[in-house]
Protein backbone atom coordinates (compact mmCIF):
# COMPACT_ATOMS: atom_id res chain seq x y z
CA UNK A 1 0.00 0.00 0.00
CA UNK A 2 1.18 3.58 -1.09
CA UNK A 3 0.42 6.73 0.16
CA UNK A 4 0.42 10.05 -1.42
CA UNK A 5 2.90 12.49 -0.11
CA UNK A 6 0.29 14.81 0.15
CA UNK A 7 -1.83 12.69 2.79
CA UNK A 8 1.46 11.83 4.93
CA UNK A 9 2.18 15.57 5.17
CA UNK A 10 -1.39 16.02 6.07
CA UNK A 11 -1.35 13.07 8.69
CA UNK A 12 1.90 14.10 9.99
CA UNK A 13 0.49 17.57 10.54
CA UNK A 14 -2.38 15.96 12.64
CA UNK A 15 -0.35 14.47 14.47
CA UNK A 16 1.41 18.18 15.59
CA UNK A 17 -1.80 19.40 16.18
CA UNK A 18 -2.23 17.09 19.12
CA UNK A 19 0.90 16.79 20.25
CA UNK A 20 1.18 20.26 20.65
CA UNK A 21 -1.71 20.99 21.68
CA UNK A 22 -1.41 17.94 24.56
CA UNK A 23 2.26 19.67 25.52
CA UNK A 24 0.26 22.89 25.87
CA UNK A 25 -2.12 21.78 27.93
CA UNK A 26 0.69 19.92 30.36
CA UNK A 27 3.08 23.24 30.36
CA UNK A 28 -0.37 25.02 31.49
CA UNK A 29 -1.89 22.53 34.26
CA UNK A 30 1.81 22.11 35.61
CA UNK A 31 1.91 25.79 36.43
CA UNK A 32 -2.21 25.97 37.67
CA UNK A 33 -1.90 23.05 39.94
CA UNK A 34 1.33 24.19 41.83
CA UNK A 35 -0.44 27.31 41.96
CA UNK A 36 -3.83 25.94 42.88
CA UNK A 37 -2.46 23.23 45.83
CA UNK A 38 -0.62 26.32 47.39
CA UNK A 39 -3.84 28.30 47.52
CA UNK A 40 -5.81 25.39 48.79
CA UNK A 41 -3.04 25.19 51.46
CA UNK A 42 -3.94 28.49 52.87
CA UNK A 43 -7.79 28.57 51.94
CA UNK A 44 -9.18 24.83 51.84
CA UNK A 45 -12.74 26.47 50.88
CA UNK A 46 -11.47 27.70 47.13
CA UNK A 47 -11.17 24.27 46.20
CA UNK A 48 -14.10 24.99 43.26
CA UNK A 49 -12.42 27.53 41.67
CA UNK A 50 -8.90 25.64 41.69
CA UNK A 51 -10.39 22.86 40.25
CA UNK A 52 -12.04 25.19 37.32
CA UNK A 53 -8.91 26.88 36.50
CA UNK A 54 -7.09 23.21 36.32
CA UNK A 55 -9.89 21.90 33.95
CA UNK A 56 -9.83 25.25 31.67
CA UNK A 57 -6.46 24.17 29.65
CA UNK A 58 -8.51 20.67 28.94
CA UNK A 59 -10.24 22.68 25.97
CA UNK A 60 -6.64 22.96 23.78
CA UNK A 61 -6.85 19.40 23.76
CA UNK A 62 -10.02 19.47 22.63
CA UNK A 63 -9.17 21.98 19.93
CA UNK A 64 -6.35 20.24 18.98
CA UNK A 65 -8.50 16.96 18.28
CA UNK A 66 -10.58 18.69 16.15
CA UNK A 67 -8.30 20.26 14.27
CA UNK A 68 -6.68 17.32 13.80
CA UNK A 69 -9.71 15.48 12.41
CA UNK A 70 -10.65 18.81 10.09
CA UNK A 71 -6.51 18.04 8.28
CA UNK A 72 -7.18 14.22 7.93
CA UNK A 73 -11.07 14.69 6.86
CA UNK A 74 -9.71 17.69 4.40
CA UNK A 75 -6.68 15.33 3.20
CA UNK A 76 -9.06 12.39 2.58
CA UNK A 77 -7.83 10.21 5.67
CA UNK A 78 -10.63 9.61 6.98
Amino acid sequence: MTIAMSAAIAALGASIAIAGSAFATGMAQASIGSSGMGLLAERPEEMGRVLLFLVLPETLVIFGFVIAILIALGAGLI
